[in-house]
């Protein structure tokens, strides 16, 4: 069996889940492990890159909406749209009502339907509304909770990709990526991750050591949540359930993070 390096998983990572101009040498299922496995190095990469721009207009004299909708604007750039594409998608497949290859072939047709952009104004909305509530209590809390709930969405990328979860269909990103990374490997990731980023929190103080923490937990068990039902419903994973659960497990970051504030 063919071994992958770290670099070639960093460079399956960063090539397929972002635009950053990384060159993918191989495609087989040892590298798309390494992939799957350090997609969270990649969304701590695009929270910083989400923070960045939020900052530097606050730093000009903007007001925290703005650096919110920055934040918001950044990751939808970094990955072209496809996140917040396959949200919509797979709400229009939940939301069709129809059986499994029915709803797979209206989530594959390039048009959204009304589930789709009802759910994507209200993530947008819950998004932005949480970063610019966090950028005007603190600077710091609001670029944290960019780099954590990006980081949090690609995590749950990595527990979907684990085995025992099989893939709708044969081919697409579903196919090349799932059931390739261990459970206990998954686990292992998903406890560094909620280490990580209770430590980054911890910067702040104790109790946003806790809540950091939380955000991310919580945000993999949303994520698990909606994995489970879109098995049920399509049969496994797509490339949109992937896109889907990111934007899901991100927006659940934030949204505990605003809370007790």
């Amino acid at each position: 069996m063919l071994k992958s390096s770290p670099l070639d998983g960093l460079r399956f990572a960063f090539g397929t889940l972002t635009v950053l101009p990384v060159r993918v040498h191989r495609w087989d299922r040892p590298a798309a492990r390494g992939g799957m496995l350090t997609a969270p190095v990649a969304g701590l990469v695009v929270g910083v890159l989400s923070a960045g721009p939020a900052l530097l207009l606050l730093f000009l004299g903007a007001g925290p909406l703005l650096a919110a909708v920055a934040s918001i604007a950044a990751p939808a750039v970094l990955t072209r749209g496809l996140h917040l594409d396959g949200l919509a998608d797979t709400a229009d497949g939940l939301g069709s009502g129809k059986p499994a290859e029915d709803a797979l072939r209206i989530m594959k047709q390039s048009d959204i339907g009304p589930f789709g952009v009802i759910t994507l104004v209200l993530t947008l909305l819950a998004q932005v509304a949480v970063l610019a509530q966090l950028y005007g209590g603190s600077w710091a809390r609001g670029a944290l909770a960019a780099v954590v709930s990006a980081t949090a969405a690609r995590l749950a990328l990595t527990l979907a990709a684990r085995t025992g979860v099989p893939a709708a269909r044969p081919e697409g990103l579903g196919a090349a990526v799932a059931g390739v990374v261990p459970k206990g490997a998954a686990l292992t990731a998903a406890v560094a991750v909620i280490a990580a980023a209770g430590a980054a929190g911890a910067c702040l103080g104790g109790y946003d050591a806790v809540r950091t923490a939380l955000a991310v937990a919580v945000a993999a068990a949303v994520a698990e949540l909606l994995l489970r039902r879109c098995t049920r419903r399509f049969g496994g994973i797509t490339g949109d359930v992937f896109g889907a659960l990111a934007e899901t497990a991100a927006t659940t970051a934030l949204v505990v993070l605003a809370l007790g504030r």
